[in-house]
C-alpha cells in the first residue's frame, strides 16, 4: 500500500457499498455540486439525486441546500438525502478556504497512548493526477478525531469517489525523543556516496506513467531485497486476487491490469 510495500500506515476508503459511488465538485464562488450514483444491476452506475451547496457570500449566514432527484419515483427523502451525503463529506468544512471539500473515511482509528496519528494523501498515487490535500493533520491520544481528508478544489474540477478507491491515509508514529548531532567526516562521505549510487541506479530504471510522470520502482525492489521480501507478487493470505482496476498489490501506484496484472 505504501511505497515499498511498508506496514506504517493504512489505506482509508470511502463509506460506500460495491453499488454506490459519488461525484463532488467546486463551480467557484462558493457553490458545490454532489452526485450520487447507484449501480444495482452490475452493469452501469446512473445517478440518483444531485445537492447543490451555496455558501453564503458574506461568509455569515445560512447554507443553502437544493436537492434534486433524478429517478421518475424518488428513492428516498430530502432530507434523508442531506443525511447521505454528510456520511460522505463534511458540508461545514466547504468552502475553508475555497474550493476546499473534506472526505469521511469509512473507518476511524483510536491512537495508541504514545503515538500520534496522522492523516495525508496517498503517498504514492501516480496514475492520476492529484489534487492537493490542505493538511496533513497530526492527532494525539487525547483528542478523538474521525478520519476526515481535506482537499482543496480549483474551480471546474471534482473528485469521483468509488468504495476501491482509498480516499486518503492514516499512519501511527510513536513519540519518542530524538536526539541529534554532526555527522563525521567519514559518515558524511558515505552519505554522498550512496546518494550518488542511488540517483543512477533509479535514472537506469525510470518509467513513465500513463498521464506522462517519471518513475522508477528501484526504491520498492532494494527495500523489498534488503526485507526479504519476495519481488514478485505473492497471493494474498485470504486468497482473493486483485481486481484489474484496483491499485496493484506491489506498490507501485499503478492499476493492477498495467502493472503485475499486464500478463494474468
Amino acid at each position: 500500500m505504501l511505497e515499498a510495500g511498508s506496514n506504517l500506515g493504512f489505506l482509508v476508503y470511502p463509506p460506500l457499498e460495491k453499488t454506490e459511488a459519488y461525484w463532488v465538485g467546486y463551480e467557484g464562488d462558493g457553490v458545490y455540486r454532489y452526485v450520487y450514483y447507484v449501480n444495482p444491476t452490475g452493469a452501469k452506475f446512473e445517478s440518483v439525486f444531485i445537492v447543490v451547496i451555496t455558501l453564503p457570500g458574506s461568509g455569515a449566514g445560512m447554507i443553502r441546500e437544493d436537492v434534486t432527484f433524478l429517478t421518475p419515483t424518488p428513492a428516498t427523502s430530502r432530507e434523508n438525502a442531506l443525511r447521505m451525503i454528510r456520511t460522505m463529506i463534511v458540508p461545514e468544512d466547504l468552502g475553508t478556504p475555497a474550493g476546499a471539500v473534506t472526505l469521511r473515511g469509512a473507518w476511524n482509528f483510536q491512537t495508541p497512548p504514545g503515538w500520534d496519528t496522522v492523516f495525508t494523501p496517498i503517498f504514492n498515487l501516480t496514475e492520476r493526477p492529484v489534487i492537493p490535500m490542505m493538511v496533513v493533520r497530526v492527532e494525539t491520544d487525547w483528542y478523538a478525531h474521525e478520519s476526515e481528508f481535506r482537499y482543496v478544489l480549483q474551480a471546474g474540477q471534482a473528485l469521483s469517489v468509488s468504495s476501491t478507491m482509498p480516499i486518503g491515509q492514516a499512519m501511527f508514529v510513536p513519540r519518542e525523543q530524538i536526539t541529534t548531532r554532526d555527522c563525521t567526516e567519514d559518515e558524511l562521505a558515505e552519505i554522498r556516496r550512496s546518494a550518488e549510487q542511488f540517483g543512477r541506479d533509479k535514472a537506469e530504471q525510470t518509467q513513465a506513467t500513463p498521464f506522462g510522470l517519471q518513475v522508477s520502482p528501484h526504491y520498492l525492489r532494494q527495500s523489498r531485497e534488503h526485507s526479504g521480501v519476495a519481488p514478485d507478487i505473492q497471493p494474498s493470505s485470504s486468497g482473493e486476487k486483485a481486481g484489474r482496476n484496483d491499485p496493484c498489490p506491489c506498490g507501485s501506484g499503478k492499476k493492477y491490469k498495467k502493472c503485475h496484472g499486464d500478463n494474468a
